[in-house]
């Protein structure tokens, strides 16, 4: 079935990447009209109900200029010292933008093992989860003070990708200084055509990306290509456009040139694919037939659900759930290591704090982390198998 593309506001939960040389001028530093523009869309989307996180290049940038360190390239202990300065620059002019529409900004600083290494993966997710539900727009950016080059993204296109797949957005739009995808590099060849519509990113595809066009940027177009990849691979479509009019968002829900890389499915699904394909899993919970139902249902499983914890698994490690039937009915993710979850068995959810020492998840396995693999056997398959 052929995807079609949807207006920004009929999206659920959008990322929005900013490029350093859309928000910062070499020159004159921080461009406040453009930003107080663009804040001005994103208001507008969440007043129509559409969750909003940005991924906001700009630190080291405008760092630089605050610096005046305006030539040449840094050093490391330099581009950290810029992104230093820069970030609370950039924190600042962000939240006094959107506080102008009674908006609260959030400041999220990721590292690549925050993304990478499970754990921290899903505290970073919990914490921007919680500024969502609470009405903020989190800004997030990569830690530049203390990335290196060996372990860094290097580019926020990847990382607002990243964002994409972390938080289930279902779109992502990279506004950059170019409005989308060409089947060259229009500055070198004049004969590009213009893709307004991506299917899938084949290696044809990927064969057009070109290089960076900005010494503020990191990234180029390879780079968007490569989080095309990720985003859409994970069932979130993105977009493509120019970031140099005045409002980019209004100007692409008004027909601007951009293009659509239409996504691999769903991010519930994608995500719940890969929980379910799991060759093995780390641990294995078994329920009583009340958290049977409540699974069915689409609801979490609580701590007093659970009547054994077997293996030895991680927060955040994939565990079999099995019913009373002795089969697995699900599989999730971890709220709990194995010894915190073996002490946690049977009790009430108030009770975690008092026998953890810390306030915990209320959920042994929240339902956004759940998949369920098969449905518990009915008495008559009970006798059935009894009389085989």
């Amino acid at each position: 079935m052929t995807k079609i593309r949807k207006p920004l506001a009929k999206y659920r939960r959008v990322v929005v990447k900013i490029g350093s040389a859309l928000l910062v001028d070499r020159m004159d530093g921080l461009k406040t009209a453009w930003l107080d523009a663009l804040c001005t869309d994103l208001a507008m989307l969440r007043a129509g109900g559409t969750e909003v996180l940005v991924v906001s290049s700009g630190a080291i940038a405008l760092g630089r200029s605050v610096l005046k360190v305006l030539a040449g390239t840094l050093k490391l202990e330099e581009s950290q010292a810029a992104a230093a300065v820069g970030q609370i620059a950039l924190a600042r002019a962000w939240s006094e933008s959107l506080s102008s529409h009674g908006v609260v900004a959030g400041q999220i600083l990721l590292t690549l093992g925050d993304t990478e290494e499970r754990r921290r993966y899903l505290n970073a997710r919990a914490t921007i989860s919680q500024l969502l539900k609470l009405g903020s727009v989190p800004i997030i950016n990569e830690n530049d003070t203390v990335a290196t080059t060996e372990i860094r993204y290097g580019d926020n296109d990847r990382l607002a990708a990243r964002v994409a797949t972390m938080t289930g957005a279902d779109l992502l739009v990279l506004l950059s200084d170019i409005d989308g995808l060409y089947t060259a590099p229009p500055h070198l060849d004049p004969d590009a055509r213009f893709l307004e519509t991506v299917d899938a990113i084949t290696p044809e595809i990927e064969a057009m990306a070109g290089g960076a066009a900005s010494e503020l940027s990191r990234g180029g177009m390879r780079t968007k290509i490569d989080a095309g990849k990720i985003a859409t691979g994970a069932g979130c479509a993105m977009i493509i456009a120019s970031g140099k009019v005045e409002r980019p968002l209004l100007a692409i829900g008004q027909g601007a040139r951009s293009s659509w890389f239409a996504p691999s499915g769903s991010p519930v699904t994608a995500r719940k694919t890969w929980i379910a394909g799991k060759l093995q899993p780390a641990g294995r919970l078994e329920i009583d037939a009340g958290a049977e139902r409540a699974l069915m249902a689409g609801k979490s499983l609580l701590p007093a659900g659970v009547r054994s914890v077997s293996g030895f698994f991680s927060r955040g490690d994939t565990i079999s759930i099995v019913g009373v039937a002795g089969r697995e009915i699900a599989r999730g993710l971890a709220g709990y290591d194995a010894d915190e979850a073996r002490l946690i068995v049977g009790r009430k959810s108030a009770e975690i704090a008092a026998i953890l020492g810390y306030v915990g998840r209320a959920a042994m396995v929240h339902r956004d982390d759940l998949v369920m693999t098969g449905a518990p056997k009915t008495r008559d398959e009970e006798k059935d198998a009894v009389d085989a």
